[in-house]
């Protein structure tokens, strides 16, 4: 007589909330294994596919932002307008930079924008591979976007 095998602890029973009309979706961070979770506008939790980690969805209005952790360049999802983000694999405290604190110069070989963390030195050019010093002078475009 054959017996069921069942290779897996069966998932605790989860209500199903159908996606909303439209399909909007949002997305966030599994808690448990960090994968990038889809889920339908309106859900309280999210249930992880690969780990089964119930992740709580941050309430509506909650505007959020991402960034990559500087110790293990896991993505790390945080409520914007924090000023830092602890990132729980490798437990480095990550600066969350705003845009008011990105600065822009040109390129002082090729002229192209560039775009960089304010205090940098230098910043090295994509395009020609050219390091541009940023120098005590200001530039005019990195006066243009601070102000």
């Amino acid at each position: 007589m054959p017996v069921p095998l069942a290779p897996y602890p069966t998932p605790p029973a989860a209500t199903y909330t159908p996606a909303p009309a439209n399909g909007a979706q949002s997305q966030l961070v599994c808690s448990g294994c960090r994968n990038l979770l889809l889920y339908p506008v309106g859900a309280t939790s999210v249930c992880c596919a690969v780990c089964n980690a119930v992740t709580a969805v941050p309430p509506p209005g909650t505007e959020m932002a991402q960034l990559i952790c500087g110790g293990c360049h896991t993505l790390l999802m945080y409520i914007r307008g924090a000023t830092s983000v602890q990132c729980s694999c490798c437990h480095t405290i990550n600066l969350a930079l705003e845009a008011n604190q990105v600065a822009h110069v040109n390129c002082g070989n090729c002229r192209m924008l560039l775009m960089y963390q304010y205090g940098a030195r230098s910043v090295k050019c994509a395009v020609c591979n050219f390091v541009t010093s940023i120098g005590a002078s200001t530039s005019t475009a990195e006066q243009k976007f601070n102000s």
